[in-house]
């Protein structure tokens, strides 16, 4: 980490609005203005709606990650996690992944952590659940299911069997919704190289407490999307909820018990905890209370966006929806990022700041290859597709959203070579625990007996 004598920019948090924010901030600053510092644990950003599609083998992991320090060269990027802010010094503390934690000063201050996995105090839950919040999770997945399918197909046990093909998720939202589409397509695609397992042996679950899946679409096509994913042969369960899952045994609410192996947990989000040891005005839920300008309220040197931000929706509100907030999706994180960027540049020369406006153009989801809902709006119109045509949007639309054109393509490279060549259903599940094989064979072997007995006398004499 270099010192300067310059004003610092802490940007806590290298996510969507974390690293967009810190782009634009370089690109509207003149030379030598102002040092830019990005804090976060990893090294990279995961654009997370394609997380769905790496569960299902659609696109490669490393192509939906984009390395900071690649896209931030003249950036300070530091893999650590700031654990305090005292805003009286403007001091930051900094814990990186190895060595002690220390004080960062800066002037001017980003929030953008994001969110994580909103769980609740569900008996086995910790243990047996599978989040969907990061690319690792998204590969374990992969690999999780397709090891379930190699259980199935070597076992004689019928019980291992059933649990081993019966696929949990509890979540009905973008995340649970696409997840499970795409996890099912794989999954029945893999089935084709199993000679005792079929598409019928298996069983998926979704469940949700709400009385509708994929809300973000609007009724009609949430529920298309939900007779669709049961034409599946999906099971649905609304108004429902999981009481526990202890060992795998799942007891949902309304009394259907399960026994599963893949318990996938996408029941919505929410802001980082961590924000609560910054000192800043929080809202009912958790997140940074901020003004219209995206900064946080009561101060001028302070910026937040993201999930981690309660924004006013000013465009739903000049509509005439009283206490609308910005929902937390990735078509809100890149504009409020670019709005972000400019005030903080505008603050640090003393310029008026500009408000976040944006009209929601609608939401896409993908329900697995040919498969998906989009409702696209135009003004007062809202056009709805579903289908085919629906899953080229959502495709389109997350393919030019994705940071980079180096990863653009790389991800559109994915999809083009997933129209002529078969999907990939090998389980490298080793990758979780790799040197495991080495230990193995590397671990010192127990000494004989026999060369054991004169040491032990030798000890006693």
């Amino acid at each position: 980490m270099s010192t300067t004598e310059r004003p610092r920019i802490l940007v806590v948090g290298g996510g969507y609005v974390g690293l967009y924010a810190a782009k634009r901030i370089m690109k509207k600053m003149r030379y030598g203005e102002a040092t830019v510092t990005v804090v976060d644990p990893r090294s990279y950003m995961t654009y997370q709606p394609f997380l769905p599609e790496v569960a299902a083998g659609s696109i490669s992991p490393r192509h939906v990650v984009v390395p900071l320090r690649r896209v931030l060269p003249k950036a300070e990027v530091l893999t650590g996690r700031v654990t305090s802010i005292d805003q009286d010094r403007k001091v930051a503390v900094v814990t990186p992944l190895v060595g002690e934690a220390y004080e960062l000063p800066f002037d001017y201050l980003v929030i953008a952590l994001g969110a994580i996995s909103r769980t609740f105090p569900i008996p086995g839950l910790a243990e047996q659940g599978i989040g969907m919040k990061g690319v690792e999770e998204g590969i374990g997945l992969r690999n999780h299911v397709l090891e379930q399918l190699d259980k199935a197909e070597s076992t004689t046990d019928e019980n291992v069997r059933r649990r081993a093909l019966t696929f949990v998720f509890i979540g009905g939202g973008f995340a649970g919704a696409e997840t499970i589409g795409e996890v099912e397509d794989m999954a029945r695609d893999a089935a084709k190289y199993y000679s005792t397992i079929s598409r019928d042996d298996m069983r998926f679950i979704l469940v949700d407490a709400a009385d509708k899946i994929l809300p973000e679409v609007g009724p009609k096509l949430g529920t298309w999307g939900k007779e669709h994913l049961e034409s599946r042969g999906i099971e649905i369960y609304l108004g429902t909820s999981m009481d526990s899952c202890v060992d795998g045994h799942v007891v949902l609410k309304n009394g259907l018990e399960v026994d599963s192996n893949t318990i996938v947990w996408t029941a919505g989000v929410k802001p980082n905890p961590a924000l609560a040891r910054f000192g800043l005005p929080l809202g009912p839920r958790g997140h940074v209370d901020t003004a219209p300008t995206l900064q946080v309220q009561g101060t001028d040197y302070i910026w937040a966006a993201g999930d981690n931000a309660q924004i006013p929706d000013v465009a739903a509100r000049k509509a005439g929806v009283e206490n609308a907030w910005c929902p937390p999706n990735a078509q809100h994180a890149l504009r409020q990022a670019k709005v972000l960027g400019d005030n903080v540049v505008a603050g640090m020369r003393g310029f008026p700041q500009k408000e976040y406006e944006h009209s929601n153009k609608g939401a896409v989801a993908g329900l697995g290859v040919h498969k998906g809902v989009a409702m696209i709006v135009m003004g007062k119109m809202k056009i709805k597709l579903k289908g085919r045509l629906a899953w080229y949007m959502h495709r389109g639309y997350h393919g030019m959203a994705m940071p980079t054109w180096n990863r653009k393509i790389r991800v559109f490279a994915d999809w083009t070579l997933g129209m002529f060549l078969k999907r990939e259903v090998v389980s490298l599940g080793a990758l979780e625990t790799p040197r495991e094989e080495f230990y193995e064979a590397a671990k010192p072997a127990p000494a004989p007996a026999a060369a054991a007995a004169p040491a032990e006398k030798a000890k006693a004499s």
